[in-house]
């Protein structure tokens, strides 16, 4: 059983639509199921004449457009996506190519609350399984990748949750650490996904078979990014733990761009805490105001827990940048931007911010294990002992207590000379010393 597995009925149980992810990948409102199965042929003869029928095939009208719900219409995008990254891989822009589908992709994107073309999650989560996925090449990497991302959609979401919960907690409150360790777990489920990727996916394969179908279409005089994995939204545990105000200016502005291929929960998610106080910063003010040498048991466990987080955090990016390094080697990249839209100096820039933040934390945790001692002032100096005497001079010593004592008892065995009488001339001379004084 997976995380997937666990967590997904809860999801759907919400009143999300986009959350809904059976009913979005059971849906075929275009009725597209058997041109989408002939992509990956159209796709390996760069047959840019079916792919240009297929989408105009696929086009609905506005009376159709306009009967469409939000399961229904994200399913259209997804379908229409696959066709509008095909035509750009081979050299044609699709809406040029097919200029009668731009109202209708406008459409769908103001009913769905999204940009106006297929994202990472039309891509993944909301693509069927089996028989009716929808894939570029139809090679086995190509349904690794997809599976990978999709194993964690529902992770994120509950990471949402648990990160809400978090803005509004302080470090001395037992539930901080609780929301963090929970906040872990669901961040895990990105470490793996990522193992996953380099176990199933060559870099090879990525940077030259799968990679030029994520490249951005011009809509209505604006570029809109295909859907690429890059565009999971990590941030979404970065705003919280750190991003909201230990961030740089390139990573903000990435970010600005990046949060518009998300959900519309996400996006408010993000409005509402950009800016805000972190948990590295609050953990960090609440260290600072305490004088004793040892931390309160509860604020120890809050910072063990998000250094922990923000660990997690850094394996992940350590093992993203070693990827992307690969896949947009000299002897492999054909873009020099990632999927995403990042070069791979912002990846290292992100992992050295994340590694920063986790080192601060940190260091917290050595201040947690700081052994209980008095302040200096209540500590009283403890008496010095009396030096003791080397070989030397304790002989010395012993000599000289043996010398005193002997000269004692010489001087107790000897007999005094009884006093001698003073003679006549000193008597008269007392006397009359004594009348001369005497009134």
């Amino acid at each position: 059983m997976t995380l997937y597995d666990l967590v997904a009925p809860a999801i759907e149980a919400r009143c999300e639509p986009r959350y809904r992810i059976t009913g979005i990948r059971a849906a075929d409102p275009l009725g597209a199921d058997a041109i989408l199965a002939a992509v990956p042929a159209m796709n390996r003869d760069a047959d840019v004449p079916a792919l240009t029928l297929a989408l105009r095939a696929l086009v609905p009208d506005p009376d159709r457009t306009a009967s469409l719900g939000v399961v229904e219409a994200l399913a259209a995008v997804r379908d229409l996506g696959l066709l509008l990254g095909s035509l750009k891989r081979h050299g044609a822009e699709p809406l040029a190519a097919v200029p009668e589908a731009l109202p209708v992709l406008q459409e769908l994107g103001r009913r769905t609350g999204m940009v106006p073309r297929d994202t990472v999650h039309h891509y993944t989560t909301w693509n069927p399984l089996g028989d009716r996925q929808r894939m570029y090449t139809g090679e086995k990497m190509e349904g690794h990748l997809q599976d990978a991302v999709r194993m964690v959609f529902p992770a994120l979401v509950a990471s949402l949750d648990t990160c809400s919960e978090l803005a509004g907690l302080e470090p001395y409150d037992t539930r901080f650490a609780d929301a963090l360790d929970r906040t872990g777990r669901h961040v895990q489920a990105m470490v793996d996904s990522i193992d996953f990727t380099v176990a199933q996916v060559t870099p090879d394969f990525f940077a030259r078979d799968l990679r030029p179908y994520f490249e951005e279409i011009d809509i209505a005089g604006r570029d809109y990014l295909g859907p690429a994995a890059a565009q999971v939204p990590l941030w979404l545990v970065d705003l919280t733990l750190w991003q909201s105000d230990r961030s740089s200016p390139e990573y903000d502005a990435f970010l600005d761009d990046s949060v518009r291929y998300s959900l519309p929960s996400w996006r408010v998610f993000h409005a509402a805490h950009r800016g805000s106080t972190s948990a590295v910063s609050k953990l960090s003010a609440a260290i600072s105001w305490e004088s004793t040498p040892r931390l309160p048991p509860v604020l120890a466990a809050s910072a063990v827990s998000l250094a922990r987080v923000l660990r997690i955090l850094k394996t992940f990016r350590a093992r993203h940048i070693g990827i992307a390094r690969k896949a947009y080697s000299d002897e492999l990249r054909l873009y020099e931007a990632g999927s995403g839209g990042a070069p791979i100096a912002l990846l290292r820039s992100v992992l050295d911010l994340t590694r920063d933040n986790e080192t601060l934390v940190r260091h917290a945790n050595v201040r947690m294990h700081a052994p209980m001692t008095p302040p200096t002032s209540a500590r009283k100096p403890a008496p010095r002992p009396a030096p003791r005497p080397g070989a030397k001079a304790a002989a010395k010593a012993a000599a000289k207590a043996a010398s005193a004592t002997a000269a004692a008892s010489t001087s107790a065995a000897t007999p005094r000379p009884a006093p001698t009488p003073p003679s006549a001339s000193a008597s008269v001379t007392a006397s009359l010393r004594e009348k001369r004084f005497t009134p």
